[in-house]
């Protein structure tokens, strides 16, 4: 008889196939070398609740055949069989059964009777037919026997008939354990390469790598792209110092507040400009001075007007103290000035010639040309500089234009004639303009203004004019020397010079008496009587030309060094200088000339020295051509103003 048993218990329905095998089998081999013959229970399978196999008459592959200890089969053919239930415990009641099925096994067996005779002689055996199992499953099943062993022994103790490990035993397939290969032995799994060229990538084929070109690439005749960068792990505090570091080196320009002020040597000539140089030209104070409360605001909103202003500013600082790279930066917004300024003139002719009206030009066109006038003072031009942009301004002041602005009109206005006048003191071929004539247009200064307020001297409170009748009287006695007239000084000369001596005489300065103003302005009215003597007299020593001369050395004397009125003695003095016979004048003058040069260092006031000192050798020498100091300075090649 060979005892066959069937995996069908009902209380391991719940259990995979394969475990529930392997378990049963398990639970199968303890009970039967637990339990002697006796104590099994074997019921004829008639009796059983359980369906019945009808597939055990086939027969068993030998594949499933379980061998003994000899390597002998246990059974070799399969004739007959009967159905038996084997009970390892005392059967349960029914009340334990349906409160915990796995309380007791309930095993389905098939008892297999063979006709061999082999079989009938040999010893009742009892095996198993199982399925065969993988190497790790055996393996497991080993576990569960040691398990078995020491569960028997607690159970045993505890009256229990089963197995603690079939009471814990957990579901699903058991764990694989692990493996105890060498590290060499071990297979790694490489993945999917990265790092492979783009082409290879795109293509989906194996890349070889190569740098800096793959091979794959060049056999297979195809374009290889390169490699994407290797891109280092940063950590968060990293990526967001770089994005920091990044966003620093964004371009960050931005446009120039003021056009034309764009370096830092440019915002330095502008403070030099408005601190300084701005009290230079005028008689006003910080608080009313016309160069930074007109011309300043109006050169913000015009660029060429601005790079005349810093051209300005620069030319001084280079003359105190020279500098490459404020001479550059001067040269630069000097040049800048003249093409801005150019382009600006024939815009207004281009606009004149469309519309077939007047040439209409805006007032910081005007003011730039006065500007250069001052650019050259400044530099301390010597060759005549000064005469181009001093005939753009009469011309420009010429026409019949009006000003928005009045304070500006009233300013240049002044200011031109101012230079107008003065220019004709040192040329032979400048003379000023007729503002008596009625082509001009039609501007008189305004009665309310103060002769106070004037920016200069001589203008507003007519003085200039006096210099000017004598500047006509030089003119037509110096053209009767040249041509050896006699007498050179007609009466109608002489009738003229004697009108003009009597209005010197009249005139009343209308500043506030025993101010610096003041002074300034009998300073000019002594130098402007000396003027018209050295014109009308012989060049000869003369007590009354000397006591002008002192009268006038008093003036200059007493006048501040510090004071704004230094800003136009440059005139007086020269005239003073040309009239000092006396070898005791001279030394004053000297002085006069050292402390308007520490004042305002203008380029002007070390020619216009050296025109006075060629002059006092003449008049040393005795020579009579000493009084006529245009024609001097013509032979000595210097063309300058005095201003």
């Amino acid at each position: 008889m060979v005892l066959v048993l069937h995996p069908y218990p009902p209380s391991l329905e719940q259990l995979t196939l394969r475990s529930s095998l392997s378990t049963t089998t398990s639970i199968v081999r303890s009970a039967l070398s637990s339990r002697s013959a006796d104590q099994l229970d074997v019921t004829p399978a008639s009796e059983w609740h359980l369906p019945l196999r009808q597939d055990l008459a086939a027969p068993v592959p030998a594949s499933m055949i379980r061998k003994d200890d000899n390597g002998l089969a246990l059974g070799r053919s399969w004739t007959g069989h009967s159905q038996l239930e084997v009970n390892t415990s005392l059967r349960p009641t029914n009340e334990q059964s349906s409160m915990s099925p796995l309380s007791s096994s309930t095993l389905g067996s098939e008892l297999c009777s063979s006709s061999d005779t082999e079989a009938d002689e040999e010893p009742r055996r009892i095996f198993d037919v199982v399925p065969k199992l993988e190497e790790d499953e055996n393996r497991v099943i080993e576990d569960i026997k040691r398990a078995d062993s020491s569960d028997d022994a607690d159970s045993k103790a505890d009256g229990s008939s089963l197995p603690n490990s079939i009471l814990q035993k957990k579901r699903g397939r058991p764990k694989k354990p692990q493996s105890h290969q060498s590290a060499s032995q071990v297979k790694v799994t490489k993945g999917r390469s990265k790092t492979g060229c783009l082409t290879c990538r795109r293509r989906k084929k194996k890349c070889d790598e190569a740098k800096p070109c793959c091979l794959n690439c060049q056999k297979n005749a195809v374009v290889c792209e390169g490699y994407t960068p290797k891109q280092v792990w940063r950590s968060g505090k990293d990526r967001t110092t770089e994005v920091r570091r990044v966003s620093f080196t964004v371009p960050r320009g931005l446009p120039f507040l003021v056009d034309g002020i764009e370096t830092d040597v440019d915002r330095r000539f502008l403070d030099h400009f408005v601190y300084k140089l701005s009290h230079l030209f005028t008689l006003h104070d910080a608080s009313t001075n016309p160069f930074k409360d007109i011309l300043l605001p109006m050169a913000t909103q015009h660029k060429g007007l601005m790079h005349s202003l810093l051209a300005l500013s620069g030319s001084h600082i280079v003359a105190e103290k020279p500098d490459p790279v404020f001479n550059e930066r001067q040269d630069y917004h000097f040049a800048a000035a003249i093409s801005t300024l150019r382009a600006s003139i024939e815009a207004a002719n281009e606009g004149a010639k469309e519309q077939e009206g007047g040439l209409i030009v805006e007032d910081p066109t005007v003011a730039s040309t006065i500007v250069h006038c001052l650019i050259c003072i400044s530099q301390g031009t010597t060759k005549g500089e000064h005469r181009d942009h001093m005939n753009g301004a009469r011309e420009l002041l010429k026409l019949d234009r009006k000003s928005k602005n009045p304070e500006f009109q009233q300013f240049i206005w002044e200011f031109f004639m101012y230079h107008d006048v003065s220019n004709s003191l040192t040329s032979l071929d400048w003379r000023p303009v007729n503002y008596d004539d009625p082509s001009l247009p039609n501007f008189v200064f305004q009665a309310t203004i103060q002769p106070q307020s004037g920016v200069v001297l001589g203008v507003i409170d007519g003085l200039y004019k006096y210099l000017k009748k004598i500047t006509a009287l030089r003119d037509n006695i110096r053209a009767r020397k040249a041509a050896n007239l006699q007498p050179v000084v007609l009466y109608e000369f002489l009738s003229e010079a004697v009108s003009i001596d009597a209005e010197i005489r009249a005139w009343e300065p209308k500043q506030e008496p025993e101010t610096s103003r003041w002074l300034a302005a009998e300073l000019y009215r002594q130098s402007t009587w000396v003027y018209l003597y050295r014109t009308i007299q012989a060049s000869k020593p003369n007590p009354s030309l000397s006591a002008a001369v002192d009268a006038g050395l008093d003036c200059l004397r007493a006048i501040p060094r510090g004071e704004s009125t230094q800003c136009i003695l440059l005139m007086p003095l020269f005239i003073l200088g040309c009239a000092a016979f006396e070898e005791r004048q001279r030394p004053d003058i000297e002085i006069g000339f050292d402390n308007l040069q520490s004042y305002s260092n203008l380029g002007n006031i070390k020619p216009a020295k050296q025109i006075v000192r060629r002059v006092w050798d003449m008049m040393d020498a005795g020579d009579e051509r000493s009084w006529d100091w245009e024609t001097i300075m013509v032979d000595m090649g210097l063309d300058i103003l005095v201003t």
